[in-house]
């Protein structure tokens, strides 16, 4: 399996705790879809874990949709659609569109807060985004034939400073994000922990790798496992900061927060001598454990949430 599909199994699974947020993800999906219009919509993935997803968020939006699997030479291809006319009807009422736009663009105003434009922007990259795998370099992508759905989407990416461009490639618009630190940004943005870790391994293990003659096992062993323990607080502290929660933890928590991103490379003696005063290597660690347990029982309750939403 690629990472890109990899990448986006991990996204599919994504659980959402606000109501503006699961309306945000199915916009995700509707605009970045085959095509969203007066007749509904159709999305088309090789992957059943997008499909479902897709099925899954319109449902929990009150949108009943249908999955139909379609054999081709090369595997199968998933079709999520919505057609059904008082389906159609609920469709644009949850989005307040037409479906007779001359052309689709963002409506800022379905976009109510960061955890929104996560859940967005996921959704348009499970419809039609690609990310190349780190071990052949760095690029992640989102293809649409609408120019002005394009532009807008580069505008939202630059405005959460992901650094994006656009080019056209073959007769489709693509806005994309080059640099390496940007893509672990994104990805970890819009629920891809698992993926962006690989790629700040990957980065890691390159810059191992030009020490690795004047290293010895037991030192490289002992990186590995300090960058691995580094990347597990990040990747904590990274969600907090998705869910909006990281500002409302005490000053302590939050400095070591701070620094620990700041310095993703730093030990724990090196990072504890960084705080103005400096504190000492266990008092740190108790503060970084504290961070990722917070982190864990955030995440738990989120899914409980949505769940509770599910059953209803």
């Amino acid at each position: 399996m690629s990472f890109s599909s990899e990448t986006k199994i991990e996204i599919a699974q994504r659980r959402f705790g606000k109501e503006c947020c699961l309306r945000a993800a199915a916009y995700g999906v509707a605009c970045f879809a085959r095509y969203f219009d007066s007749r509904g919509i159709v999305v088309q993935t090789e992957l059943e874990e997008v499909a479902a997803y897709a099925r899954r968020i319109f449902k929990v939006c009150g949108v009943l949709g249908t999955i139909v699997e379609k054999p081709r030479p090369n595997g199968i291809m998933y079709e999520f659609a919505v057609k059904d006319e008082c389906e159609v009807e609920k469709l644009h009422a949850l989005f307040g569109t037409t479906g007779r736009e001359v052309n689709l663009q963002i409506d800022p105003q379905l976009l109510k807060c960061s955890s929104c434009v996560s859940a967005f922007v996921g959704s348009a990259f499970l419809c039609s985004g690609t990310i190349a795998d780190p071990h052949k370099g760095y690029s992640f992508e989102i293809l649409s034939p609408r120019l002005n759905l394009s532009k807008d989407l580069e505008a939202l990416l630059a405005e959460h400073e992901f650094a994006p461009s656009r080019t056209r490639r073959k007769g489709v618009y693509v806005v994309y994000v080059k640099a390496s630190g940007h893509v672990e940004d994104l990805l970890t943005f819009i629920g891809a922990f698992t993926s962006s870790m690989k790629v700040m391994d990957e980065k890691a293990v390159r810059a191992v790798r030009n020490q690795l003659n004047r290293l010895t096992n037991c030192e490289t062993n002992n990186m590995k496992k300090r960058i691995d323990t580094n990347m597990a607080y990040i990747k904590a502290i990274r969600y907090l900061e998705q869910q909006d929660a990281l500002e409302a933890l005490s000053e302590p928590l939050r400095q070591a927060a701070r620094l620990r991103c700041e310095y993703p490379d730093a030990s724990l003696a090196e990072l504890a001598e960084k705080f103005d005063p400096p504190i000492s290597k266990p008092g740190l660690a108790h503060r970084l454990k504290k961070l990722e347990t917070i982190a864990a029982d955030l995440q738990k309750r989120t899914t409980h949430t949505e769940d509770g939403e599910n059953n209803d």
